[in-house]
């Protein structure tokens, strides 16, 4: 601590009250508020690798344990960024309820008869209910800046924790500028897990998060669960939405209305609604301009009693349910268009809604949410991220009182339990697979979890992209659904070591004090490097060709960690345009723990770019108890 007061008081000829953090675990250096000339006084002292200025990222479920088939507690927080740029409570505690879902979800003990305004849910239960869980507070206002996220895992690595967490994530930024990057590269040293969310900017391509390689980077997905509610429109079959309201529908069907107002009446926005034309109806608003909650209030406030919320080509198929201020349905955009014809065409429309608790046993299930965002991870694409899809859409778990379902000023009501979807709640579900692995099955890091997915869903078929129906490809799902029971026995894993990482680092083409700022090691001179970031021992193949590189060959090692003697086949699944040979097709190995080395050639059958950029195939290796499949994907891009 003297050495940082010192360095800071001669850099900046001032007092030093201005430090911040010093990090002795995650990173080794400090934060301080500075002014722009003290801060360039201080990146010019020989000793300062590297300065950055502080930037803040995002943060971005009952039912989900049983479809997965699957204590001690204490808490900090972390918050010196600048005294008066929060309005949250300098505490621990959560008053906005995003920790106290994310911390109850993932090791919560069981609630029978948990109830969400009204809706019986059933019994609550966490993916892990005998883990002890220490929760570090290192967001205010939704704003998460890097010095408190890396002092709050500094502080979990000094405590000792077997799995890191974390729930949130920023723009793309180099390794050595990421806060989570490097905290997540000590702590993978010391034996830690660490998983974090891919981001929730889907279903655009390239918009995952957190995808260093010694972090498993997770996505979200549905679970067979959904929240059904009925729209009866007169003499129509019965149309089905979405909803979390949970009082009573509508026995008796009323007048539907649509656009009745002056411009953005359409979108229900605040203060558009004729409220004459209005009182006493239901209310059919188009998607998009507010917030979908803030459209019944307006709805509510102008005297309507319900609302029918409809998608626009925008927003497509892309339902959200939401615990509404008054009765209403979310459809999809081609329900939306057939309601709003009928409400244009019939001079008398009515409507009839009912809601009913939940439905089980939803088919297709799981389905990549869209909004889950997509690979490939722009600051090496040579590495196949996401990693694995797992349950984020309305998941229930237990909520704070100091804060409304909705989060929103209007609403008064407070719950014990709250529905809610996004990837800040789903990635501890791995928390069931890495709880119940034996301790010194961990230190194979995440690489033995991507034996434990699954590719298709509850309908036998290959898991769908919620963006548009289609077949999910590994960009979108990564190595596919997290599957705790085979992740216990996933027979071979591609283990990896720090020093693969640090070569994997060097082949980055950082500066060797920038190498030094990731790895905390100023010894480290990059002897070692990859030249193509690819070669890393990874469970899966991120193949980059261009006119000038058509043939790529890539080595992996795996190692048995299931029966002594066991002997696998190799089966290949590629497109056209792309050839793939791997040698041996054989592996035959020895005692638990052996391991084995195969080749990959991949060769271009196309002189075409189009017929080979985003591409994608399998190596699957197999014999009676196991079968081992790695993702290959596949970007035509001109050097």
């Amino acid at each position: 601590m003297d050495w940082y007061m010192s360095s800071l008081s001669s850099a900046t000829s001032g007092p030093t009250d201005n430090l911040l953090y010093m990090y002795e675990n995650a990173y080794q250096g400090f934060a301080a508020s500075l002014e722009p000339e003290q801060a360039e006084a201080l990146r010019k002292q020989s000793y300062v690798l590297g300065m950055y200025e502080d930037v803040p990222l995002k943060l971005h479920t009952t039912h989900t344990p049983s479809f997965l088939k699957s204590c001690n507690r204490f808490t900090r927080y972390y918050y010196v960024h600048v005294e008066g740029n929060t309005t949250g409570v300098l505490s621990p505690r959560d008053h906005q309820g995003h920790g106290t879902h994310t911390a109850s979800t993932a090791a919560g003990s069981p609630v029978p008869g948990a109830a969400f305004l009204g809706k019986v849910m059933g019994t609550a239960r966490s993916m892990a209910p005998h883990a002890r869980v220490a929760i570090y507070k290192v967001c205010w206002d939704s704003n998460c800046w890097n010095s408190d996220i890396l002092a709050g895992m500094d502080q979990a690595i000094k405590d000792g924790v077997d799995i890191m967490s974390l729930s949130l994530g920023g723009s793309d930024m180099f390794y050595f500028d990421n806060s989570v990057t490097v905290g997540a590269f000590t702590a993978m040293e010391k034996g830690i897990f660490v998983s974090a969310l891919a981001g929730n900017e889907g279903p655009e391509s390239g918009t995952v998060k957190n995808g260093a390689p010694w972090i498993m980077t997770v996505s979200a997905s549905s679970i067979d669960r959904d929240l059904p509610a009925n729209i009866f429109p007169w003499q129509w079959t019965t149309i089905t939405g979405l909803s979390k309201y949970a009082q009573a529908g509508l026995d008796k069907p009323v007048g539907l209305v649509y656009n009745k107002g002056i411009h953005g009446s359409n979108m229900c926005l605040n203060g558009t609604l004729d409220p004459a034309a209005v009182k006493g109806k239901v209310v059919l608003c188009d998607r998009g301009g507010n917030e979908r909650v803030e459209k019944g209030l307006v709805v509510r406030n102008a005297g309507g009693i319900g609302m029918i919320l409809a998608n626009t080509q925008t927003s497509d198929r892309d339902l959200a349910s939401d615990p509404h201020f008054l009765r209403a349905v979310m459809v999809g955009v081609t329900t939306g268009n057939t309601m709003r014809q009928y409400v244009m065409s019939d001079p008398n429309p009515i409507v009839r809604v009912t809601f009913t608790p939940y439905r089980l046993n939803v088919r297709p299930a799981p389905v990549v949410a869209k909004f889950s965002s997509r690979g490939p991870y722009n600051p090496s694409v040579q590495i196949l991220k996401l990693d694995v899809i797992a349950p984020g859409v309305d998941i229930v778990s237990a909520w704070t009182n100091d804060a409304p379902p909705t989060k929103s000023p209007f609403d008064k009501r407070r719950v014990q339990f709250n529905i809610e979807s996004g990837l800040p709640l789903f990635d501890f579900s791995l928390l069931l697979c890495t709880h119940l692995m034996p301790v010194g099955f961990l230190r194979y890091h995440q690489l033995g979890l991507h034996r434990g997915h699954h590719v298709l869903d509850n309908t036998r078929r290959p898991i769908t992209d919620g963006k548009d129906s289609s077949v999910a490809d590994p960009w979108t799902l990564g190595s596919g659904h997290v599957d705790p029971q085979e992740a216990l026995s996933p027979g071979l894993v591609y283990n990896l070591t720090r020093d693969d990482y640090m070569a994997f680092i060097c082949g980055l083409n950082y500066t060797i004090e920038q190498v030094q700022l990731v790895v905390r090691d100023p010894s480290v001179n990059c002897s070692r490097k990859f030249s193509n970031l690819g070669e890393l021992n990874y469970p899966s193949f991120s193949v980059i060709m261009n006119e000038n590189r058509t043939v790529i060959d890539y080595a992996r090692e795996v190692t048995n960690v299931g029966a002594p003697g066991s002997t696998y086949q190799v089966a290949i699944a590629t497109p056209r345009s792309v050839a793939v040979n791997v040698q041996p097709m054989t592996l035959a190995f020895g005692p638990v723990g052996d391991k084995k080395r195969y080749t990959v050639t991949f060769a271009a059958n196309s002189t075409n770019g189009t017929d080979i950029d985003k591409t994608y195939g399998f190596i699957t290796w197999y014999n009676r108890e196991h079968r081992v499949r790695t993702p290959m994907v596949f970007t035509y891009m001109l050097s």
